[in-house]
């Protein structure tokens, strides 16, 4: 196999086959033994409660968020009990919130398995330090981290023990608002295969090093350096970052973002627990909290229902339709209904991976085309009756204008199969004006339970309809038919990561029309502006390696709809593109793991 270009004083190492090659080799745990302390179910709450009335000054975050202030004892232990127990539970029922109050914490190093979160309740990543580790590694997957999903780090402060911290993540990894006094390793130990990632509103103050992993995207951050290229690394608002260079190395920088607002986050004022709601930037760059107080507002928590595992789709609407914003703790949570968030500014935040599964092919979420609504930190798992879709922001046909307040999606990832069976025509169908998709996974699995071409059917991953919408951080993966389909006016992707379907068995299963292959990526033709920047597509057809995809991307050829930096991948060979975007670009070998490019289109 031949080796993607890297930087030369860091080591080489050929990418993944496949991201998830080596599943056969190594069996992986569907659920681990229960820490019965940790993780006994809440009962169902059969009225809506605010936090005031469930524990004297508020604040029931449930048995899965546990807070720790620097005079815990037994901090570590805790810790490891934990990763013990979710190091390998990639579809596994655990879910955990670690929150840190503000202080020092000493000698600490927090190793993160699948379903957990770490944070810090500060106002500031800097009000908490941590003078140690927050580690991501591969052990548990033989020194592989592209199956490094479902975990996340925010708001903290770390002085790694070693001078470098290590964070080797795959999709739906978020890094966010976190303050690394040193260098960040982006790779696991040994340097094996990996495919992430995500960093926003981030500083390191030292160099951050890739290494091994194939993509990655950056924004609104501070580096002290970058180390090197694989594939596919793009920045938007990042202070020192690598100059515009793609393909040699395959940098592809902005220099702000357009449009940015960072996630909702919880903290401590005094002894009171609020949400923190930072405010819209236009043109960003760097760090939201370096300069003084963050800018935003503040929410008590007296104005969101807590809500635990057990809870019915009927409380969670009769909590919104009270005026109340939503906080999910760390669970599993059956609908039998729609959640409908119909009130402007209304807040949906998860805690710990907070899990929506649709029952009996409802759709899990659906959003009024209202302003400034802000959906954050959760995981829709489609269930195993087909669901038409299982996110929809706006109705048919929206039209207002949100450019002032606008509807924010982040770190909201949606899972078809792999936990078990489960089905989903279209999993994010996005209809209003101006909403900002930022840091999303949308995966039609390719390993786990209820797997298989027709036993996860799930046709598109992403339908945008809306105008002026915005996706920074777009990873959409597997799907039977088109992975993102755009059609409303004046859209901006900035970075897409994408694998084709596997599993599909022949040519004749993903034929377009007269197209060999639907298009990871398709803009419709009634569409005269759009642009995007920094985007991938991969191709690994395990079933049949003989499938062609005519085009990772396909698009009106009008001057109003441009790419820049776009590159398709046959992983090991199996099966190939013919083109990049519509019938431009080298076809990729059939034989070998390089790149095809196109730098700018037209």
């Amino acid at each position: 196999m031949s080796t993607p270009p890297t930087d030369s004083s860091t080591p080489r190492t050929a990418p993944a086959p496949g991201r998830r090659a080596v599943l056969g080799a190594i069996a992986v745990s569907a659920a681990a033994p229960a820490l019965m302390s940790l993780a006994t179910p809440a009962a169902a709450d059969s009225s809506v409660r605010t936090p005031a009335d469930v524990l004297p000054g508020g604040g029931d975050l449930g048995p899965n968020v546990i807070v720790f202030d620097p005079s815990t004892a037994d901090i570590q232990t805790r810790l490891d009990e934990i990763f013990k127990q979710q190091e390998s539970a990639q579809f596994g029922t655990g879910r955990y919130a670690l929150l840190f109050k503000p202080g020092t914490y000493n000698g600490l190093n927090a190793q993160l398995g699948f379903y957990t979160s770490i944070a810090g309740l500060g106002l500031s990543p800097d009000d908490t330090l941590i003078n140690g580790d927050v580690t991501v590694d591969a052990g548990w997957f033989n020194g592989n981290a592209t199956q490094n999903f479902w975990r996340s780090a925010e708001n903290l402060a770390l002085k790694p023990v070693s001078g470098t911290n290590r964070w080797a993540v795959a999709q739906a990894a978020p890094f966010r608002r976190m303050h690394i006094k040193g260098d960040l390793n982006l790779a696991p130990a040994g340097y094996g295969w990996a495919s992430g990632g995500y960093i926003a509103d981030s500083r390191i103050d030292g160099q951050v090093n890739p290494y091994s992993q194939q993509q990655w995207y950056t924004r609104d951050s501070t580096v002290g350096g970058w180390g090197n290229a694989v594939w596919n690394m793009v920045f938007s608002g990042v202070e020192g970052a690598p100059g515009q260079s793609f393909p040699d190395p395959p940098y592809t920088t902005l220099d702000t973002t357009p449009v940015s607002r960072e996630k909702p986050f919880l903290y401590l004022d005094g002894a009171d627990y609020k949400v923190f709601l930072p405010e819209k930037r236009t043109n960003a760059r760097g760090t939201t909290w370096g300069a003084g107080t963050p800018r935003g507002t503040s929410l008590p928590l007296s104005q969101f229902y807590v809500a635990q595992p057990g809870v019915s789709a009927a409380t969670l609407n009769a909590a919104l339709a009270q005026g109340l914003n939503l906080l999910l703790t760390p669970g599993i949570y059956h609908l039998d209904a729609t959640v409908q968030v119909d009130r402007a500014g209304a807040v949906v935040l998860g805690l710990g991976y907070a899990t929506l599964i649709p029952d009996n092919g409802v759709t899990a979420l659906k959003v009024a085309d209202v302003d400034g609504v802000r959906l954050a930190g959760l995981l829709i798992d489609a269930g195993p009756v087909n669901s038409p879709t299982l996110l929809e922001i706006g109705p048919q046909g929206a039209g207002a204008d949100h450019s002032a307040d606008p509807i924010t999606v982040q770190d909201v990832f949606v899972r078809i199969g792999g936990a078990g069976a489960g089905k989903a025509t279209t999993s994010i169908v996005v209809n209003s004006r101006h909403t900002i998709v930022d840091h999303t996974w949308i995966w039609r699995a390719d390993h786990g339970a209820g797997v298989g071409w027709e036993t996860n059917r799930a046709d598109y991953g992403l339908r945008v309809n809306g105008d002026d919408v915005l996706a920074t951080g777009l990873f959409v993966e597997h799907f039977n038919k088109y992975d993102v389909q755009w059609s409303g006016q004046r859209g901006r992707t900035i970075f897409f990561q994408n694998e084709k379907a596997y599993d599909a068995p022949n040519q004749a299963s993903v034929q377009d029309g007269d197209v060999r292959g639907f298009a990871a990526y398709r803009v419709d033709d009634s569409v005269t502006d759009h642009e995007g920047w920094g985007l991938g597509s991969y191709c690994n057809f395990t079933a049949d390696s003989t499938i062609v995809q005519e085009h990772g991307f396909a698009a009106p050829n009008t001057p109003g709809v441009k790419f820049h930096g776009l590159l398709v991948v046959s992983l090991g060979g199996m099966g190939q593109y013919a083109h990049v975007v519509n019938s431009t670009g080298s076809a990729t070998s059939g034989t070998s793991t390089v790149p095809s490019t196109v730098v700018s289109y037209p």
